[in-house]
């Protein structure tokens, strides 16, 4: 089981990656056989994102990569609990769409689980402000 130091420099790293739109280092990231999950609503809408293993996952990441761009991060709390290797991250970030040209403050969770290589599970809610 991951330490509590090895599951924040994951997050870190996570989120370091998707802000320089890094997709190698984001998938790179997760364990083959991964569960990945993005919920949320946006101009009224709900959107939700689901994928099992890292093919599925790339591909995920892949259209959000090129769809959005990611700035003005800032990590607001996290939450680790050492003996299930998992956390809860909240944070904030501008998020550009590269369609729209719309600019949209966001705020989000994630929910982590680590596994033996990497993360296990993941679970981005977010809410636009």
């Amino acid at each position: 089981m991951a330490d509590r130091l090895e599951i924040e420099q994951l997050i870190r790293a996570l989120h370091a990656a998707r802000m320089d739109e890094q997709l190698d280092e984001l998938c790179r990231l997760f364990c083959p056989d991964a569960h990945f999950r993005v919920a949320g609503s946006s101009a009224g809408k709900a959107i939700a994102i689901s994928a099992v293993g890292a093919a599925e996952i790339r591909t995920w990441l892949s259209i959000m990569v090129k769809t959005f761009k990611l700035t003005g991060y800032e990590l607001l709390s996290m939450a680790i609990d050492e003996t299930e290797g998992a956390a809860a991250v909240h944070w904030r970030a501008q998020i550009h769409s590269k369609i729209t040209g719309i600019t949209v403050a966001t705020e989000l969770v994630d929910l982590v689980r680590m596994g033996e290589s990497g993360i296990a599970s993941y679970v981005e809610l977010f809410v636009p402000h």
